[in-house]
Order: structure tokens, then C-alpha cells, then sequence
């Protein structure tokens, strides 16, 4: 039996506000959308490289201030790309910590999301 990668669900609250930041500012892009109705929440997958995340605006799906990590390999690339776009709502810097290099970032919803290049052993 083998295990994959978990996919992190995170709450969203605005189909807009979400598009705006993991689309536009992260430049993730959108896999599929999906409704039970026209008038439902939207529950939607993302994806950039191998990273995926799953927005709900379903109640009960994910909670707001939940945290996803991502293992990045080249955090200063990533750090330069950010700050090109002058995202109006953030501006990460890049931490060091322990285990390597890390930019975290708060989504308009209060999901933090840690971008991070690991420490080689």
C-alpha cells in the first residue's frame, strides 16, 4: 500500500478574493471547478508544479488560520517573483529557521501558507 501526497482544504470565503491571490499572485492554476447547483459554494482544485490545494466555500471544509507547508527549491526565486507582482496585500520576506528558508504568507482568509527550502542534511 502506498501513501500519496496529502491535499491540503482550505476555506475560502470569496471565489474572487481566492482567484485574485493563489491564481493571480501565487500563479497557481485552476484545474476544476465544482457545484452540486448554480447557486452552491464552490469547491475548486489548484495546482502549481506539484502542489495542490483544494478551496471550499463549503461550511465545515477546512477551517480559517489552517496551515499548509510547502517544500519549495528555490525559495529565492519564488521571494523575487512575489515581490515583482506588488501584490497590494503582502510582502513576504524570507525567513531562516532550523530546517531552511522559508516565506509564509497569509491568504485574504487567514490560512498561512509556508513556502519552504529545506535545509540539506
Amino acid at each position: 500500500m502506498n501513501f500519496l501526497s496529502p491535499i491540503p482544504i482550505l476555506r475560502i470565503f470569496s471565489i474572487e478574493k481566492a482567484y485574485e491571490f493563489y491564481l493571480d499572485y501565487l500563479g497557481f492554476t485552476l484545474d476544476w471547478e465544482h457545484r452540486f447547483e448554480a447557486a452552491s459554494p464552490l469547491y475548486a482544485q489548484v495546482h502549481r508544479s506539484s502542489a495542490i490545494f483544494h478551496l471550499s466555500e463549503h461550511y465545515g471544509d477546512g477551517t480559517p488560520g489552517s496551515v499548509a507547508f510547502v517544500p519549495v527549491d528555490d525559495i529565492d526565486s519564488f521571494h523575487r517573483e512575489l515581490h515583482a507582482k506588488q501584490y497590494s496585500y503582502a510582502r513576504p520576506g524570507i525567513e531562516a529557521l532550523d530546517w531552511g528558508r522559508q516565506v509564509q504568507i497569509n491568504d485574504p482568509f487567514g490560512n498561512r501558507l509556508r513556502f519552504c527550502e529545506l535545509s540539506k542534511p
